[in-house]
């Protein structure tokens, strides 16, 4: 084995195969080391993040090799104890004769063995909730499709290799289509989001059309319409305390609600994603008197241009670009570096930038949008927060408390000069 960094709190383990991997990902859930955080196994790795100031990465490899050595003298497998999930499916999938045809079985073999097959979640990835699974048939192994489909339905069961897979939620996809599930394994509203993770134990079922209901009866949940759109309001979040503050008048080529994202959920194949430069966001949310990580608007470029609905206390930081307020046919410069106020009917409009690409605009407050998986944040690619910005969004101000730093009155933070800006 090889333990890499991977930068300042993290490191990464290159083992010999899955195996390995989920084996010393097991010892590290079972006998958990003090400063180590959530482990993330891959087909052939190992991301083990950790805290520096508790834990020497110096120390904490030499503890990974005495880990593995053990597991490796014991004859560890792959993280035995995890739990059971069953999966009913019906074998109809659009593949399913080419995959017999592949295999040089009938159909009815193929669903014979893959439900005698005992699946282990090796890693999860490529989209929230979609595992990566391992079975003990050896002779269950195919090609992926020639040319992926631009759209797989949510709750599709494939193979693709020697992995066999639910999708989670519609999306493109080259694996070959066996059957269908109405389980769902990704819900953002749930706690937790996803029935499982690396090391639990997979059983497909064979069922008939009519009777998935009555299966998935048993213990598990309905697939709905909402797993393959934008997730609107989880079901835990906070209510809204504030108001609508400020409408998006045009969101220039693109405007997100980012905070400083999700860490720590890479397990369950969620990026942290958040805002792209955190600094110039935690700059700008002092300015206005928000706690750091609370949410703003990040802009990509110019164009963008926000109303104020009623008197709202704002501040930019991030790229260098040219902002006007405008009002009732006049139009004054912005500051940058500092707080100011915008009157109800007063509209903010951002110029290209010409330096750096992401300009912050934070509102006392922060923008009240409703948390997903603990966070505010727009994650395109994985479909998680609020959907981007779009003409006449209203957007909702007040949840965030934090100290009153006067920004009425324009306390600045700092020279322009000072602030960090987004990389050009």
């Amino acid at each position: 084995m090889r333990v890499l960094p991977a930068g300042d709190d993290a490191l990464l383990v290159e083992v010999d195969g899955l195996r390995q991997a989920l084996a010393l990902h097991a010892t590290l859930r079972d006998d958990p080391v003090p400063g180590v955080g959530q482990t993330v196994p891959g087909a052939r790795t190992l991301l083990v993040p950790f805290d520096p100031w508790r834990l020497p990465a110096v120390r904490l490899a030499a503890l990974l090799r005495e880990r593995a050595a053990a597991g490796a003298a014991g004859g560890s497998g792959t993280a035995g104890g995890g739990r059971l999930v069953e999966i009913p499916v019906v074998y109809d999938g659009e593949d399913l004769a080419d995959v017999a045809r592949l295999l040089g079985w009938s159909e009815d073999e193929v669903v014979r063995r893959h439900t005698a097959a005992a699946w282990v979640v090796g890693f999860v990835g490529f989209a929230p909730g979609f595992a990566y699974l391992t079975g003990d048939d050896a002779g269950l192994v195919v090609p992926r499709r020639a040319t992926p489909r631009t759209r797989v339905p949510a709750g599709s069961v494939a193979l693709a290799g020697p992995y066999s897979g639910v999708y989670p939620r519609a999306s493109p996809g080259g694996w070959q289509l066996v059957g269908r599930t109405d389980a769902v394994t990704w819900d953002p509203d749930r706690d937790p989001p996803t029935p499982w993770s690396p090391g639990d134990r997979v059983r497909f079922t064979a069922v008939r059309a009519s009777a998935l209901g009555a299966a998935l009866a048993h213990g598990g949940s309905s697939r709905s319409e909402r797993q393959s759109e934008l997730p609107t309001r989880s079901r835990t979040a906070a209510p809204t305390v504030g108001g609508d503050a400020l409408e998006v008048v045009a969101p220039g080529l693109q405007a997100l609600v980012q905070d400083l994202g999700r860490p720590g959920l890479a397990h369950l194949g969620v990026s942290a994603s958040g805002a792209a430069d955190p600094r110039s966001l935690r700059a700008a949310n002092r300015a206005v008197g928000n706690p750091v990580g609370a949410a703003a608007v990040e802009a990509v470029g110019g164009g963008m241009r926000l109303r104020a609905r009623t008197d709202v206390v704002v501040a930019l930081a991030g790229a260098d670009t040219h902002a006007v307020v405008r009002h009732d046919g006049g139009e004054r410069t912005a500051p940058r570096a500092r707080a100011f106020l915008l009157r109800a009917g007063d509209e903010l409009a951002l110029g290209a930038p010409t330096r750096g690409h992401r300009t912050y605009v934070a509102v006392r407050g922060g923008v009240d949008v409703p948390p997903v998986l603990g966070s505010r944040s727009t994650d395109v690619l994985a479909h998680l927060g609020p959907a981007p910005l779009a003409p006449s969004t209203p957007l909702r101000c007040g949840w965030a408390r934090g100290p009153d730093l006067g920004a009425e009155q324009g306390v600045s933070i700092g020279r322009s000069s000072d602030l960090p800006r987004s990389t050009p």
